[in-house]
């Protein structure tokens, strides 16, 4: 699921230019129904990439779909994070870059987060905190940013 925000429209198009069907939508436009065609791709895919972090933040802040779209899609979540070499940085609120030419890209894959069905709103949100530390860990380990707990 990629925003349909201007920032989405580029990682859109580069997405579908190396071989990924996108879905359009985030938690503040379409949202609902690009949670269930990404449901329903699960399904029959086995196999989704999710931003969890929305399209207006605040970074590291995982939104409740990731969960959800697990758990009704009978799926594991595997963490990864990106970093670069060298690369152009946005003064935006995610932090977002693009890897300069020939720069080293890497792709960092976290341990697999198993989700389980929830008996209610408590369980759910315990688990949608688990993974927020887990990626939150991860982004700052990986990109090299500070946070507060």
């Amino acid at each position: 699921m990629i925003s349909q925000s201007t920032d989405g429209e580029i990682i859109a198009g580069v997405a579908q230019r190396t071989g990924w069907q996108t879905i359009r939508g985030s938690s503040s436009k379409n949202g609902k129904q690009a949670l269930e065609n990404m449901i329903d791709w699960l399904k029959t895919e086995r196999l989704v990439a999710h931003i969890v972090d929305g399209p207006r933040g605040p970074i590291g802040k995982v939104k409740p779909g990731v969960i959800r779209m697990a758990q009704e899609g009978n799926a594991v979540i595997v963490p990864f994070y990106t970093s670069a070499e060298r690369a152009w940085h946005f003064k935006s609120w995610d932090k977002f870059f693009i890897p300069k030419p020939f720069s080293r890209v890497r792709l960092i894959f976290g341990e697999t987060f198993f989700v389980k069905e929830s008996e209610n709103e408590s369980d759910f949100e315990a688990q949608r905190l688990m993974l927020e530390k887990i990626m939150l860990k991860g982004l700052i380990m990986h990109r090299g940013m500070k946070y507060a707990d």
